[in-house]
């Protein structure tokens, strides 16, 4: 009882700062928000019965409290004009980068993730990335620079992913395909990121309640899904194919308005480079959906609980509103 006390606190506390990061009207106060995340995020990774998780939240702790340090000594050093403004926001964007686990700086992403559970994993996928993202915003005065970092998200993640079998890893490196569409959408058009953010918060949100209630982490256990009803086995797929971003699922709808607005900006190398190299990401849903339709086993025997069967019924419900979304999508 005083464990979920205190976790209480501290996911309140890790909402309070992303809400302090984003209404700040400072520099030093979108820091404090910063500070005040990593803070109150570390506690609630922490386990004592897992060391993996341990030892997780102690590689968290030393990448952001370096990320920290340099967002810290760059804008103390923007206020003295010491150095050559440009060069400080660079190193600025560097360390917010590092801070949401982009590439060339995703480091300690993966090996982080690997040692966290579902829920954490959820938090570290979507929530911990708003607030670096909500200052990157201010900063998207050099498009060469992001362009880089953007073509660099795309060749990472898509050859990096190719021989993963964590699932954990597999939802890791496709994090770091969909923060290059995202940097690309808040390149353009601030809205779309907002889009872009919200759709793939709830299809990683429906993919992750299944992966937690079922205890699913690598590719092989995904067979597991093989004993649940065909129309949750069938949800899960769709699940799968919008977060990769083929049509007609509504995670195709941010893409499609991503690569519209950079056709505009005459960005058009960097967004068909971005097509073709998520294109090999794809495959990653694609491996994990024919090992689920294609192989079977009575192996596991999967028993439902009540509870279990409200959160399966969860996802169906939101991924049917996905699929209702997709289709008013097409008609528009």
């Amino acid at each position: 009882m005083l464990f979920k006390f205190w976790k209480l606190i501290f996911s309140t506390s890790l909402i309070i700062s992303v809400m302090i990061t984003i209404s700040s009207n400072s520099w030093l106060g979108m820091w404090l928000g910063l500070e005040i995340n990593m803070l109150s995020i570390i506690p609630m990774m922490n386990n004592i019965n897992n060391v993996y998780s341990t030892e997780a939240s102690i590689k968290y702790f030393i990448t952001q409290a370096m990320a920290s340090s340099i967002i810290l000594f760059s804008i103390i050093m923007m206020s003295s004009n010491l150095f050559p403004n440009k060069f400080l926001i660079m190193m600025l964007n560097s360390a917010l980068l590092t801070k949401m686990g982009s590439a060339p700086f995703h480091f300690w992403f993966p090996e982080v993730m690997e040692g966290q559970p579902w829920m954490m994993c959820f938090i570290l996928l979507t929530i911990q990335k708003i607030s670096p993202f909500s200052i990157l915003n201010y900063n998207m005065n050099y498009p060469l620079y992001f362009n880089i970092i953007i073509i660099l998200n795309m060749l990472i993640s898509a050859f990096l992913g190719l021989n993963q079998i964590s699932l954990r890893k597999i939802l890791t490196f496709s994090s770091i395909n969909h923060m290059g569409w995202m940097i690309a959408s808040l390149l353009c058009f601030k809205t779309i990121w907002i889009i872009y953010f919200i759709i793939y918060t709830i299809i990683s949100w429906n993919l992750i309640l299944v992966f937690k209630y079922f205890n699913i982490f690598f590719m092989k256990q995904i067979i597991k899904l093989l004993n649940i009803s065909m129309l949750s086995k069938l949800i899960l797929m769709m699940n799968f194919l919008s977060l990769g971003g083929l049509p007609p699922f509504i995670g195709f709808m941010p893409k499609w308005l991503t690569i519209q607005t950079m056709a505009n900006n005459q960005m058009n190398f960097t967004a068909t480079t971005m097509v073709i190299l998520t294109l090999i990401t794809l495959y990653y849903y694609l491996r994990v959906i024919f090992s689920t339709l294609m192989f079977s086993t009575n192996q596991f025997k999967t028993n439902l609980t009540k509870n279990n069967n409200f959160w399966i019924m969860t996802v169906n419900f939101s991924s049917i509103i996905l699929l209702t979304l997709s289709l008013i999508f097409l008609n528009l």
